[in-house]
């Protein structure tokens, strides 16, 4: 069967209608990790737009994990309130929702973006970030402290209890964010991680906490559900993380249940010389895809509709994840449906801007998360 943009993809009991999902970006315009009404209009704005696949920001699993003070989180019960609002009415669109599990370790404690990027003082709420070693990510960021077995095992707590957390708020699924330069990412690559313990030096040791953390939310994560984890491919730095050992990590990721495996590149360091064009890391998925034998979901300035399909119908990923053309444009599945002679869900308050083809959009009822 000839498979497109706008063919249905199943992982586990979870059917996406399309291929098409909004990549995770951060709004920074969270209140003490609790998401706003700004959270709820730019998810279903896009969630209206003809997506399958809705992923919310990487959202914090411990306080000291977040990036800023202005990121989401999910490190208290008191959070999913708010986010079960959001994803009920992406739900409401016939579309699935997923949220991104982060912790930012040695890159956090930062001002907004908005405020210009410094580092927090203690009196505007500033925090200690940890890391696998004590190496700061640039000049104006915080020294961080070196984590310990005892700071370790609270990471991997923390990841699950935020997976338990995600699953009350009725997420169809969730996404380890181990790319970026973020903690998980930071012990992953010899550039942050310097530790001479079971979780520095050797592949296998550097890999460690990613595949701990993996283990423990797959197993507090219902069967029935997918599970993704974003990686970056490469630091785009020498000595760095490798395409050839993400291949060798999606491997193992495979064998512990991970189902997807969302291909991403750099941020690890703050000089990384990256050749960016568009579709610049959809090779990374590609070879991830025909080598790890495991579905991916491809990232980096897709922008246009024929672009976007042929990434699937090449087989080089499984979904397309757009993030700044969804800025642009939040009902771009509706222009590229359109311009790909494919049909579109449209939703039926704006049938009236829809062409002749295209149905009304129809809800489709989401799997038991219990």
């Amino acid at each position: 069967m000839k498979i497109s943009l706008f063919s249905p993809f199943q992982l586990r009991s979870v059917s996406f209608a399309n291929r098409i999902g909004v990549s995770p970006m951060c709004q920074y315009s969270a209140r003490d990790g609790f998401a706003t009404d700004w959270h709820l209009v730019h998810l279903g704005s896009r969630a209206q737009g003809g997506v399958g696949l809705v992923t919310v920001e990487a959202s914090a699993v411990l306080p000291e994990g977040r990036i800023s003070s202005g990121d989401l989180g999910i490190w208290d019960d008191a959070h999913i309130p708010a986010l079960e609002r959001i994803v009920q009415f992406i739900h409401s669109q016939g579309v699935r929702a997923g949220i991104q599990l982060a912790h930012a370790g040695r890159k956090g404690s930062m001002a907004i973006p908005f405020a210009g990027e410094r580092l927090l003082s203690p009196a505007e709420g500033g925090w200690q970030p940890v890391a696998p070693s004590a190496l700061a990510f640039a000049p104006d960021y915080a020294v961080p402290q070196p984590l310990d077995q005892a700071g370790i095992s609270i990471i991997i707590d923390a990841f699950v209890l935020a997976a338990r957390r995600a699953l009350k708020a009725g997420f169809d699924m969730v996404e380890i964010h181990a790319a970026h330069g973020y903690l998980l990412h930071q012990f992953l690559s010899p550039l942050a991680n310097q530790r001479i313990d079971a979780y520095g030096g050797s592949f296998q040791n550097r890999a460690r906490l990613l595949l701990a953390v993996a283990d423990a939310v797959r197993a507090a994560w219902p069967a029935h559900l997918p599970l993704f984890v974003r990686i970056s491919a490469t630091d785009w730095a020498e000595g760095g993380w490798s395409i050839d050992e993400s291949v060798q990590l999606a491997h193992l990721l495979r064998e512990r249940g991970v189902d997807l495996i969302d291909v991403s590149s750099g941020g690890l360091v703050p000089n990384a010389q990256i050749p960016s064009g568009p579709g610049f890391q959809v090779v990374f998925a590609a070879r991830i895809h025909r080598e790890a034998g495991i579905p991916t979901a491809a990232v980096g300035l897709i922008t246009d509709p024929v672009q976007a399909n042929a990434i699937v119908a090449q087989g080089e990923a499984d979904l397309v994840l757009l993030g700044r053309e969804l800025l642009r444009n939040p009902y771009w599945p509706l222009r590229a449906a359109a311009a790909l002679g494919e049909s579109a869900s449209w939703p039926e308050q704006y049938l009236r801007a829809a062409p002749s083809h295209s149905p009304a959009r129809r809800p489709v009822t989401r799997p038991e998360t219990a």
